[in-house]
Protein backbone atom coordinates (compact mmCIF):
# COMPACT_ATOMS: atom_id res chain seq x y z
CA UNK A 1 0.00 0.00 0.00
CA UNK A 2 2.94 2.42 1.06
CA UNK A 3 4.01 2.78 -2.80
CA UNK A 4 0.16 3.48 -3.85
CA UNK A 5 0.04 5.97 -1.75
CA UNK A 6 3.98 7.24 -2.81
CA UNK A 7 2.14 6.86 -6.69
CA UNK A 8 -0.98 9.12 -5.68
CA UNK A 9 1.30 11.79 -4.61
CA UNK A 10 3.66 11.56 -7.74
CA UNK A 11 0.93 11.88 -9.25
CA UNK A 12 0.35 15.52 -7.89
CA UNK A 13 3.25 16.52 -8.76
CA UNK A 14 4.59 18.63 -12.15
CA UNK A 15 5.25 16.08 -15.01
CA UNK A 16 7.62 17.26 -17.61
CA UNK A 17 8.23 15.99 -21.12
CA UNK A 18 11.87 15.61 -21.80
CA UNK A 19 11.85 14.10 -24.99
CA UNK A 20 10.60 15.86 -28.44
CA UNK A 21 7.85 14.31 -30.73
CA UNK A 22 8.80 12.64 -33.75
CA UNK A 23 7.29 12.72 -37.11
CA UNK A 24 8.84 11.69 -41.04
CA UNK A 25 9.85 15.23 -41.08
CA UNK A 26 12.00 15.17 -37.68
CA UNK A 27 15.63 15.68 -38.92
CA UNK A 28 18.55 13.44 -37.63
CA UNK A 29 22.36 12.94 -38.28
CA UNK A 30 23.01 13.97 -41.88
CA UNK A 31 25.47 11.23 -42.45
CA UNK A 32 22.63 8.62 -42.51
CA UNK A 33 21.02 7.68 -46.30
CA UNK A 34 17.60 8.69 -47.17
CA UNK A 35 14.95 6.92 -46.45
CA UNK A 36 16.11 5.48 -43.33
CA UNK A 37 13.14 7.18 -41.58
CA UNK A 38 9.07 5.80 -41.87
CA UNK A 39 6.91 6.61 -39.46
CA UNK A 40 3.10 5.21 -39.23
CA UNK A 41 3.03 3.34 -42.64
CA UNK A 42 -0.19 1.40 -42.39
CA UNK A 43 0.30 -2.16 -43.51
CA UNK A 44 -3.72 -3.65 -42.29
CA UNK A 45 -6.24 -1.18 -42.25
CA UNK A 46 -9.73 -0.65 -40.39
CA UNK A 47 -11.66 -2.34 -43.86
CA UNK A 48 -10.07 -5.40 -43.46
CA UNK A 49 -12.22 -8.58 -43.72
CA UNK A 50 -10.72 -10.63 -41.18
CA UNK A 51 -10.76 -7.86 -38.26
CA UNK A 52 -11.39 -4.42 -38.43
CA UNK A 53 -8.16 -2.57 -37.00
CA UNK A 54 -5.18 -0.92 -38.16
CA UNK A 55 -1.53 -2.07 -37.64
CA UNK A 56 0.89 -0.08 -38.85
CA UNK A 57 5.33 -0.23 -38.83
CA UNK A 58 7.90 2.01 -38.53
CA UNK A 59 11.01 2.58 -39.44
CA UNK A 60 14.06 4.43 -38.01
CA UNK A 61 17.79 4.52 -36.87
CA UNK A 62 18.48 4.07 -33.36
CA UNK A 63 19.53 7.57 -32.96
CA UNK A 64 16.59 9.48 -33.71
CA UNK A 65 15.20 12.12 -32.20
CA UNK A 66 15.54 12.20 -28.22
CA UNK A 67 17.07 8.90 -27.82
CA UNK A 68 19.55 6.51 -25.61
CA UNK A 69 23.13 5.75 -26.65
CA UNK A 70 24.58 1.80 -25.50
CA UNK A 71 28.60 1.69 -25.36
CA UNK A 72 28.38 -0.71 -28.70
CA UNK A 73 27.43 2.45 -30.71
CA UNK A 74 30.60 3.10 -30.79
CA UNK A 75 32.65 0.48 -30.13
CA UNK A 76 32.45 -3.60 -31.45
CA UNK A 77 32.25 -5.69 -29.06
CA UNK A 78 30.83 -3.64 -26.31
CA UNK A 79 27.39 -3.74 -24.35
CA UNK A 80 23.98 -3.08 -26.00
CA UNK A 81 20.41 -2.30 -24.76
CA UNK A 82 20.30 -5.68 -23.64
CA UNK A 83 22.73 -5.01 -20.80
CA UNK A 84 21.08 -2.14 -19.57
CA UNK A 85 17.81 -2.82 -17.48
CA UNK A 86 15.06 -1.26 -15.30
CA UNK A 87 17.68 0.03 -13.07
CA UNK A 88 18.49 2.52 -15.99
CA UNK A 89 15.07 4.22 -15.77
CA UNK A 90 14.80 6.19 -13.28
CA UNK A 91 17.31 8.44 -11.55
CA UNK A 92 17.67 11.35 -9.12
CA UNK A 93 18.14 14.27 -11.56
CA UNK A 94 20.29 16.79 -11.71
CA UNK A 95 20.04 20.00 -14.49
CA UNK A 96 23.14 22.26 -14.64
CA UNK A 97 22.34 25.85 -17.08
CA UNK A 98 25.09 26.21 -19.45
CA UNK A 99 23.14 29.15 -20.91
CA UNK A 100 24.37 32.00 -19.16
CA UNK A 101 27.72 31.09 -20.33
CA UNK A 102 26.66 30.53 -23.79
CA UNK A 103 25.25 34.35 -23.76
CA UNK A 104 28.47 35.40 -23.18
CA UNK A 105 30.91 33.09 -24.63
CA UNK A 106 29.01 32.23 -28.31
CA UNK A 107 27.89 28.49 -28.91
CA UNK A 108 31.85 27.43 -28.90
CA UNK A 109 31.76 26.48 -25.23
CA UNK A 110 31.56 23.67 -23.05
CA UNK A 111 30.90 22.76 -19.65
CA UNK A 112 34.24 22.47 -17.03
CA UNK A 113 35.02 20.89 -13.76
CA UNK A 114 35.36 24.73 -12.60
CA UNK A 115 31.24 24.93 -13.95
CA UNK A 116 30.14 22.12 -11.78
CA UNK A 117 31.95 22.96 -8.72
CA UNK A 118 30.56 26.10 -9.14
CA UNK A 119 26.80 24.58 -9.23
CA UNK A 120 27.85 22.05 -6.45
CA UNK A 121 29.11 25.48 -4.07
CA UNK A 122 24.92 26.76 -5.38
CA UNK A 123 23.28 23.62 -4.79
CA UNK A 124 25.03 21.06 -2.78
CA UNK A 125 27.21 18.14 -3.82
CA UNK A 126 26.08 15.53 -6.91
CA UNK A 127 24.54 13.08 -5.70
CA UNK A 128 25.86 9.35 -6.44
CA UNK A 129 23.48 7.30 -9.29
CA UNK A 130 22.24 10.84 -10.41
CA UNK A 131 21.53 11.65 -14.21
CA UNK A 132 23.36 14.34 -15.33
CA UNK A 133 21.99 16.82 -17.77
CA UNK A 134 22.95 19.53 -19.71
CA UNK A 135 20.61 22.48 -20.16
CA UNK A 136 22.19 24.61 -23.46
CA UNK A 137 18.48 25.91 -24.79
CA UNK A 138 19.60 24.00 -27.69
CA UNK A 139 16.20 22.26 -27.57
CA UNK A 140 14.18 25.72 -28.71
CA UNK A 141 15.85 25.11 -32.46
CA UNK A 142 14.24 21.89 -32.81
CA UNK A 143 12.81 20.70 -35.33
CA UNK A 144 15.10 23.13 -37.49
CA UNK A 145 18.00 20.90 -38.59
CA UNK A 146 20.39 24.05 -39.25
CA UNK A 147 19.75 25.76 -36.29
CA UNK A 148 20.30 22.45 -34.66
CA UNK A 149 23.71 22.32 -36.46
CA UNK A 150 24.46 25.91 -36.57
CA UNK A 151 26.00 25.92 -39.47
CA UNK A 152 28.53 28.83 -40.48
CA UNK A 153 29.21 29.62 -44.66
CA UNK A 154 31.73 26.74 -44.41
CA UNK A 155 29.37 23.97 -42.92
CA UNK A 156 30.90 23.83 -39.54
CA UNK A 157 29.10 23.21 -36.99
CA UNK A 158 28.75 24.91 -33.54
CA UNK A 159 27.10 24.01 -30.72
CA UNK A 160 28.03 23.68 -27.04
CA UNK A 161 28.28 20.56 -25.53
CA UNK A 162 30.29 18.86 -22.58
CA UNK A 163 34.01 19.05 -22.04
CA UNK A 164 35.89 15.63 -21.31
CA UNK A 165 37.18 16.47 -18.21
CA UNK A 166 33.82 17.58 -16.84
CA UNK A 167 32.46 14.45 -17.75
CA UNK A 168 35.62 12.27 -16.10
CA UNK A 169 34.75 13.83 -13.32
CA UNK A 170 31.01 13.52 -12.72
CA UNK A 171 31.58 9.71 -13.20
CA UNK A 172 34.48 8.92 -11.65
CA UNK A 173 34.49 11.49 -8.62
CA UNK A 174 30.62 11.99 -8.61
CA UNK A 175 29.12 8.42 -9.27
CA UNK A 176 26.93 9.25 -12.07
CA UNK A 177 25.23 7.45 -13.75
CA UNK A 178 24.11 8.47 -17.01
CA UNK A 179 24.25 12.24 -18.69
CA UNK A 180 22.15 13.82 -21.25
CA UNK A 181 22.01 16.80 -23.12
CA UNK A 182 20.17 18.87 -25.54
CA UNK A 183 22.51 18.91 -28.57
CA UNK A 184 23.08 15.97 -31.40
CA UNK A 185 26.50 15.25 -29.82
CA UNK A 186 27.98 14.64 -26.33
CA UNK A 187 30.76 17.06 -27.36
CA UNK A 188 31.15 20.99 -28.06
CA UNK A 189 31.52 21.26 -31.74
CA UNK A 190 34.92 23.44 -31.40
CA UNK A 191 36.30 20.46 -29.03
CA UNK A 192 35.65 17.92 -31.91
CA UNK A 193 37.04 19.67 -34.42
CA UNK A 194 39.89 19.66 -32.22
CA UNK A 195 40.21 15.76 -31.13
CA UNK A 196 38.96 14.74 -34.83
CA UNK A 197 36.45 12.76 -33.07
CA UNK A 198 33.44 12.86 -30.44
CA UNK A 199 36.18 12.04 -27.92
CA UNK A 200 33.65 12.98 -25.15
CA UNK A 201 30.69 10.27 -26.66
CA UNK A 202 33.44 7.48 -27.13
CA UNK A 203 34.82 7.96 -23.44
CA UNK A 204 31.22 7.96 -22.00
CA UNK A 205 30.30 4.75 -24.12
CA UNK A 206 33.88 2.41 -24.09
CA UNK A 207 33.68 2.99 -20.38
CA UNK A 208 29.94 1.19 -20.21
CA UNK A 209 28.10 4.10 -19.14
CA UNK A 210 25.04 5.58 -20.82
CA UNK A 211 23.35 8.85 -22.24
CA UNK A 212 20.40 10.44 -23.92
CA UNK A 213 20.48 12.82 -26.67
CA UNK A 214 18.48 15.58 -28.21
CA UNK A 215 16.44 16.19 -25.08
CA UNK A 216 13.76 18.60 -24.78
CA UNK A 217 12.49 20.92 -21.84
CA UNK A 218 15.52 20.96 -19.16
CA UNK A 219 14.07 24.68 -19.01
CA UNK A 220 11.23 23.78 -17.18
CA UNK A 221 12.72 21.73 -14.58
CA UNK A 222 14.62 22.92 -11.34
CA UNK A 223 18.20 22.18 -11.08
CA UNK A 224 17.83 19.40 -8.40
CA UNK A 225 15.43 17.46 -6.76
CA UNK A 226 13.79 16.43 -9.43
CA UNK A 227 13.24 12.60 -10.62
CA UNK A 228 14.17 11.51 -14.07
CA UNK A 229 12.36 8.42 -15.76
CA UNK A 230 13.78 7.13 -18.85
CA UNK A 231 12.01 4.18 -21.18
CA UNK A 232 13.07 2.94 -24.64
CA UNK A 233 11.70 -0.56 -26.62
CA UNK A 234 13.56 -3.82 -25.49
CA UNK A 235 15.24 -4.93 -28.54
CA UNK A 236 18.29 -6.31 -28.09
CA UNK A 237 21.42 -6.08 -29.70
CA UNK A 238 20.16 -2.17 -30.49
CA UNK A 239 23.01 0.50 -30.37
CA UNK A 240 21.09 2.95 -29.53
CA UNK A 241 17.11 3.52 -29.51
CA UNK A 242 14.65 6.30 -29.46
CA UNK A 243 13.35 7.30 -25.34
CA UNK A 244 11.17 9.12 -24.03
CA UNK A 245 12.27 10.89 -21.16
CA UNK A 246 9.58 12.40 -18.47
CA UNK A 247 10.43 14.46 -15.37
CA UNK A 248 8.94 14.67 -12.08
CA UNK A 249 9.07 17.37 -9.29
CA UNK A 250 7.30 18.75 -6.98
Amino acid sequence: MSLWEDLDKLKKCHWVELSHPLTNESPYWGGMPDGVVELCNTVFDYEEEILSCRIQTYKFPGQFGTHVDFPSHFSPGKAGAEAYGTDYMAFPLVVIDLTGKIAAEGPDTAVTVADIEAWEAEHGRIPEGAFVALRTDWSKRWPDNDALNNFDEEGGEHAPGWSLPALQFLYNERGIKANGHETFDTDASYLAVEADDLACERWVLDNGHIQVEVMDNLDKVPATGAIVFASWPRIEGATGLPARVVAVFE
